[in-house]
C-alpha cells in the first residue's frame, strides 16, 4: 500500500477544491511494512449492503431494478458496512467516506462529497455511525435531497500518521443516486402513494389513441426496472454532454431529455417517420416496449427508427420513470399543430367554398401524446408546481433545438403562457380555434366561420392502479363558453397569442355529420343532415372531399370529391382501401355556400377504420 505524503496533516480537509485520484491508487494491504497496521485503524472490507432483499433497496423502492449495484434514492438515508482491522474508537480515528461522481470532482461543485461519522463534522450528505459490533461499524449516509442524480463511486478514506490511505477503486463500491418523490425535501415529492405507485413504480401502462368519439387504447411496457435500463437512461444524459451539476435539477434534466429522445438535431434515441415507408426501420406501430429502443441506442450509439408521437411518449415516459421522476402519458384528442405560433388554426377555401388545400398549411392531429412529469418548479411563482407538459416530439424548435417543455399545466389551464417553457405552444395544442377564410381573387383572406370547441376535445391519461382511462381535460382548461374560459383567452392574447376576434354570424344552415363506425373493407353510408333554420327555401352548393390521412392530419391521397345532389351517398371499400395509411382514417370535409346568403356551411368527420375482430383461444 501507499499513502498521500501531501496529506501527512492529522485534520482531514473536508473542503479539497479537487479529488485527487491519483491518491485512490493505492489497494489497503495490511502486511506493508511502512505502515504499522496493529495500531492504527486499517479497513478489511466494505458491505454496500446492495441486494434487492436488503434493507437500503428495499426502503428506497429499488427493489424491482435488474442491476446486481446499490441503488437508493436522494433525500433519504441508506446504510454501509465497513469491517476495521481493530474497533473503532471514534476519540482516536479519523475516517470518511467519500463519494465522487464525473470525470473530475470538486467539492465546490457538488461532484466529490465527503461524510463524516462524527456529529461536529458534516456536509451537505448527513452521516452518522448507527451500530458498531467488533471491528464492523455500520454507517447512515443522507445524501442532499437536491444531489446530483447519476452513478457514484464510493472510497473509503482514513487519516494516518503517514497521511490519508484510500481504498481503490472497485466497481463494487459503485451506486446509483435517483430522484425520490417520497421524500419531502425533494423537487419531484409526490405526496399520493396511489400515484406514486402508478407514475413510478408501474411497468405497463395504456395509451390511448384514435378519435375523440372512437377512442381505442395501446398498450405498452415501460420496462425501466428492466436490466440495463438504468445505464441506457443516464447514457442519454452523457451523450448529449449534460453538466453534471444540473443533473439535480428535474426541470433541466426533463427539458435536456426532451431534446435528446428525438434525433432532429442532437444525434437523439429515436428517428421520427410520418411517411408510411419504414423498410430501412421499425415501424412505429410495431413496437410495443421501450426496452429493445433504450438498450439498441445505449449499445450501438445510433438513433433508433422509427417513432411517432406514442412511441416518443412511451420511451420518455419509461426514462423519466427509471430515473425517479413522477410521469404519465397523455393523450390529447384534436390536437393543434399551428404553423403560425398563434391560436388559428386556418382552413383556406376557394370563392365557391371547396377547401384550397395546397394553400392550407395548418393541421389538427386527430390525436397527440405527450408527456406529464410532476415536480415543483422553484424557478417560477408559486402556485406552478404539480403537473408540467413536456414533449419529444419534434414538432417546433424552442432555444435551437427540437424539444417542448416542461410548461405547467396550471399555467396552461389559467392562461399564463408568459412563464417557461413553451407554454404558448401547449395553450395552442389545446384551444385554437378552426378559422374557415375564403381566399378572394386577389389574394385576401376572410373569415367566415369559426369553430372554437374542435380542438383539444377531450384529454386523457391512464387511471391510477387500474386499466381504466381518466378524463383530465379539466386540468388544462376551463368549460367551452364558461366566464373562466373567456377570462383565460383574453389573458393568454396579453402575453402575445394571437387570436381570431372576428365572429361570423353563423349560416342559418346548419350542416351535420352523424358518428361512424365501419370496419376496414366495408362499404357504407355518409349521410349528410342539412337543417333549414331560416323558415325560408335555402339552396346549398355543397362540396365533399374524402381523403386518406395519417393521424396528423396530414393528406396522403384524396379518394372522393362530389358535388353531391342528394344528402346519402354510398361509400365503397374500393374507393378508399388501396390508398390506406396506417391507422386507417378517412377524413371528411363537406363545404358549401348558401346561395341565397352567400354564407359558408361547413363539418368535418375523422372516420378510423375498424380492423376485422381476432379472437385466439388457448
Amino acid at each position: 500500500s501507499s499513502s498521500s505524503s501531501s496529506s501527512s496533516s492529522s485534520n482531514y480537509n473536508s473542503t479539497s477544491s479537487r479529488y485527487n485520484s491519483s491518491s485512490s491508487s493505492s489497494n489497503y494491504d495490511s502486511t506493508s511494512s511502512a505502515y504499522n497496521s496493529s495500531k492504527f485503524l486499517d479497513i478489511f472490507d466494505t458491505n454496500m449492503m446492495h441486494r434487492a432483499d436488503e434493507s437500503n433497496r428495499r426502503l428506497h423502492h429499488t427493489t424491482l431494478f435488474n442491476l446486481d449495484s446499490l441503488i437508493v434514492r436522494r433525500g433519504q438515508e441508506f446504510q454501509v458496512k465497513i469491517t476495521f482491522n481493530r474497533p473503532y474508537k471514534p476519540a482516536e480515528d479519523k475516517f470518511a467516506l467519500e463519494f465522487v461522481i464525473g470525470s473530475s470532482p470538486q467539492y465546490s461543485k457538488g461532484t466529490y462529497i465527503p461524510v463524516f461519522p462524527t456529529p461536529d463534522r458534516q456536509t451537505s450528505w448527513a452521516g452518522r455511525v448507527l451500530e458498531t459490533s467488533n471491528n464492523v461499524v455500520t454507517m447512515g449516509i443522507t445524501p442532499a435531497a437536491n444531489c446530483i442524480v447519476g452513478k457514484y463511486h464510493m472510497y473509503v478514506a482514513i487519516v494516518t500518521p503517514y497521511g490519508i490511505r484510500r481504498t481503490r477503486r472497485d466497481d463494487s463500491r459503485d451506486l446509483y443516486i435517483l430522484f425520490n418523490p417520497w421524500a419531502a425535501d425533494d423537487e419531484v415529492f409526490l405526496d399520493d402513494e396511489t400515484e406514486r405507485e402508478e407514475c413510478v413504480m408501474t411497468e405497463l401502462g395504456i395509451i390511448y389513441h384514435g378519435s375523440y368519439d372512437d377512442i381505442a387504447e395501446r398498450t405498452w411496457n415501460y420496462g425501466q426496472f428492466n436490466h440495463g435500463m438504468l445505464d441506457a437512461c443516464l447514457y442519454i444524459l452523457d451523450r448529449c454532454q449534460m453538466p453534471i451539476t444540473n443533473r439535480g435539477d428535474p426541470v433541466k434534466v426533463t427539458r435536456q431529455a426532451s431534446a435528446m429522445l428525438n434525433s432532429r438535431d442532437d444525434e437523439g434515441v429515436l428517428v421520427g417517420n410520418w411517411s408510411g415507408n419504414y423498410v430501412d426501420g421499425v415501424a412505429p406501430t410495431s413496437w410495443t416496449g421501450s426496452t429493445d429502443i433504450l438498450l439498441s441506442y445505449y449499445r450501438s450509439r445510433q438513433p433508433v427508427a422509427y417513432a411517432q408521437c406514442w412511441v416518443y411518449a412511451a420511451v420518455f415516459n419509461t426514462f423519466l420513470r427509471c430515473l425517479g421522476i413522477p410521469s404519465r402519458v397523455v393523450t390529447n384528442f384534436f390536437s393543434a399543430h399551428d404553423n403560425d405560433g398563434n391560436l388559428k388554426t386556418d382552413i383556406i377555401l376557394d370563392e365557391n367554398g371547396r377547401i384550397d388545400r395546397s394553400r392550407t398549411r395548418d393541421s389538427i392531429w386527430n390525436y397527440h401524446c405527450w408527456n406529464e412529469c410532476y415536480m415543483a418548479r422553484q424557478d417560477l411563482p408559486p402556485g406552478f408546481g404539480g403537473w408540467q407538459v413536456v414533449d419529444a416530439t419534434p414538432q417546433e424548435t424552442s432555444d435551437g433545438l427540437y424539444r417542448c417543455g416542461p410548461a405547467s399545466v396550471q399555467a396552461i389551464k389559467h392562461g399564463q403562457t408568459c412563464y417557461p417553457y413553451d407554454a404558448p405552444f401547449v395553450f395552442a395544442e389545446v384551444n385554437s380555434d378552426v378559422v374557415f377564410n375564403v381566399r378572394s381573387k386577389d389574394g385576401t383572406l376572410e373569415p367566415v366561420k369559426v369553430n372554437r370547441t374542435h380542438v383539444g376535445r377531450v384529454v386523457l391519461t391512464k387511471n391510477p392502479g387500474d386499466l381504466t382511462r381518466r378524463d383530465i381535460t379539466d386540468q388544462y382548461k376551463f368549460p367551452e363558453g364558461s366566464p373562466e374560459e373567456r377570462t383565460v383567452l383574453e389573458k393568454a392574447v396579453k402575453y402575445g397569442c394571437k387570436r381570431e376576434q372576428s365572429n361570423p354570424s353563423p349560416a342559418d344552415v346548419e350542416l351535420n355529420m352523424p358518428t361512424l363506425e365501419v370496419t376496414m373493407g366495408e362499404d357504407f353510408e355518409l349521410t349528410l343532415e342539412f337543417v333549414n333554420h331560416s323558415g325560408e327555401t335555402r339552396t346549398v352548393d355543397a362540396y365533399i372531399s374524402g381523403s386518406v390521412v395519417y393521424y396528423t392530419g396530414v393528406t396522403s391521397s384524396e379518394f372522393l370529391f362530389r358535388t353531391p345532389t342528394v344528402t346519402l351517398l354510398d361509400i365503397e371499400a374500393r374507393t378508399y382501401m388501396r390508398h390506406l395509411v396506417e391507422q386507417s382514417n378517412l377524413n371528411f370535409i363537406v363545404t358549401g355556400k348558401v346561395e341565397e346568403t352567400e354564407q359558408i356551411v361547413s363539418a368535418m368527420k375523422v372516420v378510423t377504420l375498424r380492423n376485422p375482430r381476432l379472437i385466439i383461444e388457448v
